[in-house]
């Protein structure tokens, strides 16, 4: 059984890995007992003496790369920028929802006293009440990478509006589907700790587990593929968007909306198309933003295929009422526009409030908190965040412009452990 497992595992793990690497091949070397060529003696009679060979010194070692640094680095709440200017107040309902919503038994024990005095506060306090709440309880402390810099990158995101029918038609060709059936979800940190955080997604071929379908093997097979459709849409470009953001609405021909919330993912890595068509020279990386790629893609519909194929990533559905609050991200709680942010878990606890500070691209600075409530398979690293707009066209274009440079500080209870990170 365990050698099922280990098989398993290295076929998971092969579509789970960020990045490959060639095999490095070893010289052949000649066998010690191979037979050496005669030496004739010298017929000169004073033969020169040849040099003495340099004797080698000892080969110097590359140098050790240095640690880490800390991940966190204690801050006053003054050094945070406009922290007296926050309109704290709207960031509360945030703060309360992530209290009932914290599922990690160490973030959990840490926030309970917190989270009690917060509840005792009531749902709508004053910024001022916020802020010397939040002073009392918490502590800042600046997150930091791994090479000792400070900032990071800060990109956007937001929910789409798609139009889209129940049944497939001319106008909608594009199917919204939902988990698969045949689609297994793997655990196996118990006996295999190095695949703990990893999404690992398989199926069976006859007594293999091998990866999930990829989103080429998945659009290969068209009607014939193992998942309900949920509903049909219009624009594939869109779509790939959608699946991208997490979470959308779809208005049908009715005028009824309908939303589709993220339900799972194929578990292979998440692969930018905008990289892809920097690489092959077919945008510059200041035109490879939303708007340039649906460019791009209307503009040679012939290779939208080999376009959308570059991710092999691709996200399943469920279906939910469009209640007016927003989407619900990973930790199970609606989004707040403007107050909420996807994060790297394995810095930031979701759940947890986080002072950020950005220039937004027009130039006007963003200096608020907001609560790390999402995931996203593109947010990797210690200052890396994803920061929702909300819903709709303005929304969506705010975020299309978003990749900032910003700094970010964790706000942890006073006394408690920090996070352990394992990033």
């Amino acid at each position: 059984m365990k050698q099922i497992l280990a098989g398993m595992v290295l076929a998971l793990l092969a579509a789970c890995t960020l990045q490959t690497y060639p095999g490095v091949k070893e010289a052949p070397v000649a066998p010690e007992s191979a037979p050496q060529p005669a030496q004739s003696a010298p017929t000169c009679p004073v033969c020169p003496v040849p040099p003495k060979p340099e004797v080698p010194g000892p080969a110097a070692s590359a140098p050790t790369p240095p640690p880490p640094a800390a991940p966190f680095s204690a801050a006053q709440w003054s050094e945070l920028p406009d922290w007296s200017r926050d309109k704290l107040d709207e960031a509360w309902p945030g703060l309360l929802a992530s209290c009932k919503a914290m599922r990690q038994p160490e973030v959990k024990a840490a926030w309970m006293l917190v989270c009690e005095a917060a509840q005792a506060l009531g749902s709508k306090p004053s910024t001022a009440q916020v802020r010397s709440f939040l002073e009392t309880w918490l502590a800042p402390q600046q997150i930091v990478n791994a090479d000792g810099g400070r900032e990071g990158l800060i990109t956007g995101y937001y929910e789409p509006l798609m139009h889209g029918s129940r049944w497939k038609s001319a106008k909608n060709p594009v199917p919204v589907h939902g988990v698969p059936e045949d689609m297994l979800q793997l655990d196996l940190a118990e006996v295999y700790p190095e695949t703990k955080g990893l999404r690992l997604r398989g199926r069976v071929e006859g007594r293999k587990v091998l990866p999930y379908w990829s989103r080429a093997q998945i659009e290969s097979q068209g009607e014939t593929f193992a998942a309900k459709t949920l509903l049909w849409v219009n624009d594939p470009v869109e779509f790939f968007f959608l699946q991208v953001q997490g979470s959308g609405q779809v208005q049908l021909a009715d005028g009824s909306r309908v939303r589709i919330a993220y339900a799972d993912q194929n578990g292979h890595p998440y692969k930018s198309i905008g990289r892809w068509l920097i690489d092959k020279g077919e945008l510059t990386l200041a035109q490879a933003g939303m708007v340039g790629i649906q460019n791009w893609a209307r503009a040679n519909p012939q290779r939208l295929s080999e376009l959308l194929n570059a991710n092999p990533s691709y996200v399943f559905f469920r279906e939910e009422s469009a209640n007016g609050e927003g989407p619900k991200g990973s930790l199970g709680v609606p989004l707040t526009a403007g107050r909420a942010i996807a994060v790297d878990t394995r810095m930031v606890p979701l759940g947890a409030p986080v002072f950020i500070s950005f220039a937004l691209p027009d130039g006007k600075p963003m200096q608020r908190m907001v609560l790390a409530q999402d995931t996203g398979g593109a947010i990797r690293g210690r200052v890396r965040a994803d920061f929702f707009w909300g819903f709709g066209a303005e929304a969506g274009k705010l975020a299309g412009q978003m990749r900032q440079q910003g700094r970010m500080w964790l706000l942890w209870p006073k006394g408690a452990a920090l996070p352990v990170v394992t990033n």
